[in-house]
């Protein structure tokens, strides 16, 4: 559904969500379970004005941060259904099934999942010292040294650290990882070259890269990213390889079907904005919105998806 089609549904069912879904005018928190200034943080402030106006109500978002998004979802999991508390996740909700032995609650069970935002490859990159220029250069490369490359990692369990484990399985390489507290201390030491080698975020790289301070090696997409269409895909390499971090939006189960549909409806109408869009593209991002009976398969399916990369990892919680 595109955005002007979702507006003229709220034009046309505005009364309904008073009458409906009997939440008056609370204020609608959403919790992000990252500090404040993060990828997840800046999407939920920028949908939050929009979803706002469309629901007529205050929405506020909370910084739970720790535990790998964990205590942000215990919270809304353990919330009431009644739409006045949400959670803006991202991909870890469904790592964190594998990588955390011990979790407090269900993530797909306890969890009604109202839409994806977005979607957001990463890129391969290496110090310009390093002597290869293309993927399949690395890999012979790589292969003739084995345990002598290094693999900077942003966050153990994180997206990034598991788009390495995809590449080093899926091409029979053996390259050590190096853990680091955050990413930009692992970007930086790649970039000073103690490290020579890293799955970073567009918008993190994009900007070492024009500066000649990063070289790209290929890109986690399916397809060849607009921001660097001379760069390939790693799946022209490898074929089916395919990593991307994602961030969505979900409620406490059991919420009512139609408080589901207005609250989700409202989410994509304010995903589809222009200044959020092309935000998202600069950074090699795409805005998602899609329905909630989709985005419940695509993260159902994700699990199993992650469970598989975290065990042939053995990565434990930091």
């Amino acid at each position: 559904m595109q955005r002007r089609q979702v507006l003229a549904a709220f034009a046309l069912a505005g009364p309904t969500w008073q009458a409906g879904a009997q939440i008056g005018g609370a204020a609608l928190r959403i919790f992000v379970g990252a500090p404040p200034g993060g990828s997840t943080d800046t999407l939920a402030r920028e949908i939050a004005p929009e979803m706002g106006r469309l629901l007529g109500r205050n929405v506020i978002i909370e910084n739970k941060s720790g535990a790998g998004g964990n205590l942000a979802a215990d919270a809304v999991a353990k919330a009431a259904p009644d739409g006045n508390t949400l959670l803006l996740s991202f991909t870890s909700h469904t790592i964190n099934a594998t990588l955390y032995p011990k979790l407090p609650f269900d993530p797909v069970a306890d969890f009604t999942p109202l839409t994806m935002v977005a979607r957001s490859p990463s890129v391969l990159v290496a110090h310009p010292s390093l002597p290869v220029n293309n993927l399949r250069e690395l890999i012979a490369y790589a292969k003739a040294r084995p345990g002598q490359l290094n693999f900077a990692i942003g966050g153990i369990g994180s997206s990034l650290h598991l788009a390495g484990e995809a590449f080093k399985m899926q091409a029979g390489v053996f390259i050590v990882n190096i853990p680091y507290r955050g990413t930009a201390p692992a970007i930086g030491d790649v970039v000073a070259g103690n490290v020579p080698l890293m799955f970073a975020a567009v918008g993190n790289a994009r900007s070492l890269v024009a500066a000649g301070k990063l070289k790209l090696l290929g890109v986690t997409s399916a397809l060849r990213l607009a921001q660097f269409p001379d760069t390939p895909a790693i799946a022209e390499t490898l074929p089916g390889f395919e990593s991307s971090a994602w961030f969505g939006l979900f409620g406490p189960a059991k919420m009512a079907p139609d408080l589901v549909q207005r609250i989700s409806d409202a989410a994509r109408a304010a995903i589809q904005g222009e200044g959020l869009r092309k935000r998202l593209e600069a950074d090699g991002a795409t805005a998602i919105g899609n329905a909630p009976a989709e985005f419940a398969r695509f993260v159902a399916a994700d699990v199993p998806r992650w469970a598989r990369l975290v065990t042939y990892s053995g990565a434990k919680p930091e």
